[in-house]
């Protein structure tokens, strides 16, 4: 359990980001259809999305369906999409009341229709919350997304001057946001997976062997206490922390 005094504002991490892993494997192990796994799976999301908004975690981004994810069964794809507007349904009218602004990471336009007007129409609704943003990273890719920044300088006929850390950043789907504090993956996974990659240089790493969908409020707190008791470096020697 998380110690008091790493529930302060300042032990937090400002940006959490998960891979959320393992819904097939904790279906299978129950002799239970994918499908079983992914609603087992949007559940743990609606118990960490409402901890974090509790605990003033102001972004969290959730890696819900990779640009690679078009290569599993066309069922299982369309029990996903099926899952995600049945979760919009339910979920926006309380993110309105709760604050959360509701954005997507990705290629929207390469989404399905009915998928695609659900994300905007949610996006419009919750666009005026204040207290918590969660990004769905959905039709994602890492090394897409810096692609698309790099044409975005291409169009404009940028300068090689121009190219720079920030004016990067700005062109990146989560522009205006800080980059993630904290990296958790699920199911004992250990690695990237194409995901938030520029983002990512300086986060936290955080690999679980708990399946997504066991993945609750005490795993949670086990992680961010994890996160605080960790040194933040950025390239420095101990030394110079403790001069600073």
């Amino acid at each position: 359990m998380i110690q008091e005094n790493q529930t302060l504002p300042e032990n937090l991490p400002a940006h959490i980001a998960v891979i959320m892993d393992g819904n097939g494997r904790w279906a299978q192990a129950r002799g239970l259809p994918r499908s079983a796994g992914h609603r087992a799976g949007a559940e743990a999301v609606r118990i960490v999305v409402t901890e974090c908004r509790s605990l003033g975690i102001r972004h969290l981004t959730l890696y819900a369906f990779s640009s690679e994810n078009w290569n599993r069964p066309k069922a299982e794809i369309s029990a996903l999409f099926s899952l995600l507007l049945e979760f919009l349904r339910q979920e926006v009218p309380l993110m309105e009341e709760k604050g959360i602004a509701l954005k997507v990471l990705g290629d929207l336009d390469g989404l399905p229709l009915p998928q695609r007007t659900a994300l905007r129409h949610a996006m419009s609704r919750t666009a005026h919350g204040r207290e918590m943003i969660l990004n769905l990273a959905l039709n994602y890719g890492g090394r897409a997304e810096l692609v698309r920044a790099v044409q975005s300088f291409l169009r404009e006929g940028a300068s090689p001057e121009m190219v720079t850390e920030k004016s990067l950043a700005a062109r990146l789907y989560t522009r205006d946001q800080p980059d993630p504090d904290l990296l958790i993956r699920t199911s004992g996974e250990q690695r990237l997976s194409n995901y938030l990659l520029y983002q990512c240089a300086y986060s936290e790493l955080y690999f679980t062997p708990t399946l997504w969908p066991d993945f609750g409020v005490a795993q949670l707190h086990e992680a961010l206490a994890a996160y605080a008791a960790r040194s933040r470096r950025f390239g420095k020697t101990q030394e110079q922390i403790n001069v600073s």
